[in-house]
């Protein structure tokens, strides 16, 4: 299972590292986000209560990952003008407090015993998909708000 995290969080480094190299369209962009957020989803599902550990891990990287995305999105947010950030900010703001709920529940999933692991590590998922699903409606939004 440590090859598969390892394996998981070199993939990560690479697609973020290709992603760097060029400047892609939204729609590039997008679709590699989708395509992560797949991958960590199947991740998800594989692991067991003896693997909780590797879990929490990979996730604490997931979550750091979104977060520096959400400052990312945040200072594209504050080089606009005055009315997108007006609508801007309360959206990021939400994503924010979803971020926070998420870090809530992998606290929970840290937590679990044998007995919860399985509806703790659900929970955990569908809050992350909830959160990874906003952020992309959000640079969506920001995309067609803000020119390139």
């Amino acid at each position: 299972m440590k090859h598969k995290t390892l394996i998981f969080t070199f993939l990560s480094v690479v697609v973020f590292a290709i992603g760097c190299d060029k400047p892609a369209s939204t729609s590039q962009q997008l679709d590699k986000v989708q395509e992560k957020t797949a991958a960590a989803a199947q991740n998800m599902k594989d692991y067991t209560f003896a693997q909780k550990t590797e879990f929490t891990e990979a996730m604490q990287v997931q979550l750091a990952e979104i977060n520096k995305d959400l400052d990312q999105l945040g200072a594209k947010i504050e080089k606009s003008s005055d009315a997108v950030k007006a609508e801007a900010r309360p959206k990021l703001e939400a994503l924010r407090e979803q971020t926070a709920t998420l870090n809530k529940q992998l606290d929970d999933v840290k937590n679990a015993t044998e007995s919860t692991w399985e509806s703790v590590k659900t929970g955990f998922k569908k809050g992350y998909e909830a959160t990874k699903d906003g952020f992309n409606q959000a640079r969506q939004w920001v995309s067609e708000k803000i020119a390139p």
